[in-house]
């Protein structure tokens, strides 16, 4: 027995050091990072230890506008995303005979490039000197007047962002919840039929609960995600986010360490550890959720 148990440890022993080098080490780095307090990165030298740079970040109007960004678009493109992605899976696998060009159309915008797709919607809806957009057009035709979804307003600026999220995490969700809805059991659904269960019935007593697995994984992976959310406001407002006022956690991270307030590496650190704090909370209620609404066959 003592011999299997060794020769078990060993095969984890690659993966092991691989997650230490690479993920623990890290993170014990960074959070000696952030109690460095006047850390100079030239001379890699502080002056004492303590919390003020949590206290720094958590009274930079920078940083508590990009914790507000990141809320707000991780609470609207996780469900919304989600939910779009399970009608239109459930949608897709009543149409038989064409259910894998629709799988192989809804999929595209997943494999296209971030910045791509955020170029193409900045077009959209860009209001310029020259032309209002498509976007703009289509109001006119409700009498909207035009609005300016790039520079203007922070609502619509945040609500392009929102559709942009969605539009390119919807894909993945779609072609994972069109595999688990092919793997159900076609029986449920027959003895459902005897019985005279309505369709929506059957949606929420049958088809809900035996793929709820993969919708909480979803979930989950949804939220860590959006809280990682960087490239999507880069692709549409530029680089200088904290003018535009779109900033987010990652991207404040990024601008301590890199960008024009950078050299900063104990406020970026600081900033990573009340992102990872967050981010390990809400997906531990999500675990706790998941033990009453989840179903596992």
């Amino acid at each position: 027995m003592e011999n299997r148990n060794l020769k078990g440890w060993l095969y984890l022993l690659p993966a092991a050091v691989f997650l230490g080098i690479f993920m623990v080490y890290p993170l014990i780095d960074v959070l000696i990072y952030s109690v460095e307090e006047g850390y100079n990165s030239a001379s890699q030298v502080h002056f004492g230890i303590g919390f003020y740079n949590y206290s720094y970040i958590l009274h930079d109007p920078y940083f508590l506008q990009a914790v507000k960004n990141t809320f707000i678009l991780v609470m609207v493109t996780v469900p919304v995303s989600t939910g779009l992605a399970l009608l239109i899976s459930v949608a897709l696998s009543s149409v038989k005979k064409l259910r894998d060009l629709y799988q192989t159309v809804y999929f595209l915008p997943y494999v296209t490039n971030t910045l791509a797709v955020g170029l193409v919607f900045m077009i959209l809806f860009k209001k310029t000197a020259y032309s209002d957009g498509l976007i703009n057009l289509l109001l006119g035709f409700f009498g909207c007047g035009p609005i300016d979804f790039i520079d203007g307003p922070y609502w619509a600026k945040m609500l392009v962002l929102c559709i942009y999220t969605i539009w390119v995490v919807m894909p993945f969700k779609i072609l994972i919840l069109t595999s688990a809805l092919a793997s159900v059991d076609q029986t449920y659904y027959n003895a459902a039929k005897v019985d005279g269960t309505t369709k929506g019935r059957m949606f929420r007593k049958i088809t809900v609960p035996m793929i709820s697995p993969m919708i909480f994984y979803l979930v989950i992976t949804g939220f860590i995600g959006a809280f990682k959310a960087y490239s999507d406001c880069v692709a549409l407002f530029g680089t200088d986010l904290n003018a535009a006022g779109m900033n987010t956690i990652v991207g404040y991270v990024y601008d301590m360490l890199y960008g024009d307030s950078g050299g900063y590496p104990s406020y970026a650190s600081a900033a990573a550890i009340i992102l990872f704090a967050i981010v390990l909370t809400i997906t531990c209620i999500n675990l706790l959720i998941s033990k009453k609404h989840v179903h596992y066959t």
